[in-house]
């Protein structure tokens, strides 16, 4: 790297809107308490959108496997198929920070293997951080990771990774005692070198709790407004997803109904011809058409 790339003076100026976000203003977004935007995405055309349209961070979120794939679960996606995705939303994002899933079965099996594909995440794919499901059994992994440089984001509360353990997808933390384990286990993930943690599926109160007990930023997902930041699935806010809503999502739009009204308008034009019209074909130019059509209006015929 050349020495000029460290002398401030020399590189144009950013405004702070269009500035790169790294872990640094994420952190300065909480301790200035500005809310932090994310959403996920999962491939060039809607990464773009979202990063041109300001969202801190995009995550490349596991859940591609229900609303890209069609499965039931995130469970069946790969490593391969998160890598391919990841790869894809890179090459579209200039500002926002692009974090990947860990899938399924890429981190569980052990620590080692867990750092392997971070690395691959990063080496690869180009992702500027991991994100991991899980508490306590997570925070040697959380460790390692940080001294790798690797820059993780932990998630706490309902953790679809866990769906059969946990007995579907139910809402985290309603006891004294699970308020108390996740609480405990925010600090320790934290303290373990988390940047940030998601908590999803959690009572509003037990998250701000923990909210104001960490020093690093809590991104909530149906655990209420006291969370330094909101995630939502692109595809639920867009009602892309085939499905009733859950109860956190809002839909600030209805990109299957404007989808299918196009495709149906399409269908119905080349069904009657009226696709394409004469402004949208090509045409010979004059002289080569003369020559290929008669006066008559026959095809002239060459030996």
């Amino acid at each position: 790297m050349s020495v000029t790339a460290f002398r401030g003076g020399d590189q144009p100026a950013v405004s702070p809107a269009q500035a790169k976000v790294t872990t640094q203003s994420l952190q300065q977004k909480k301790l200035r308490r500005r809310p932090i935007t994310a959403l996920t995405a999962y491939d060039y055309a809607t990464a773009r959108l979202v990063d041109e349209a300001g969202a801190d961070i995009i995550l490349v979120g596991d859940s591609l496997a229900m609303v890209v794939m069609g499965y039931d679960s995130t469970l069946p996606v790969t490593m391969e198929e998160m890598l391919h995705h990841t790869r894809a939303v890179r090459r579209a994002v200039k500002r926002a920070m692009v974090v990947a899933d860990m899938p399924y079965g890429s981190y569980q099996v052990s620590e080692d293997a867990g750092v392997a594909n971070a690395v691959r995440f990063l080496k690869e794919a180009g992702a500027e951080a991991v994100k991991i499901e899980g508490g306590a059994q997570r925070v040697e992994l959380v460790r390692r990771l940080s001294l790798a440089e690797i820059p993780v984001v932990a998630h706490l509360g309902l953790t679809p990774q866990s769906v059969h353990k946990m007995g579907g997808y139910k809402v985290q933390g309603k006891s004294l005692e699970a308020i108390s384990r996740l609480t405990a286990e925010a600090q320790a993930l934290q303290s373990a070198g988390a940047f940030a943690v998601v908590l999803e599926g959690i009572p509003r109160e037990v998250a701000s709790r923990i909210s104001a007990a960490l020093s690093i930023p809590t991104i909530g997902i149906g655990a209420g407004a006291e969370c330094d930041g909101q995630i939502l699935v692109l595809h639920d806010l867009l009602n892309l997803t085939f499905a009733a809503p859950a109860k956190f999502v809002r839909r600030y739009g209805d990109a299957a109904e404007l989808i299918r009204n196009a495709v149906r308008s399409y269908c119905q034009d080349v069904e009657e011809r009226r696709f394409p019209s004469d402004d949208e074909s090509y045409h010979l130019p004059k002289e080569t058409l003369a020559a290929l059509v008669e006066p008559e209006g026959g095809l002239r015929r060459k030996a």
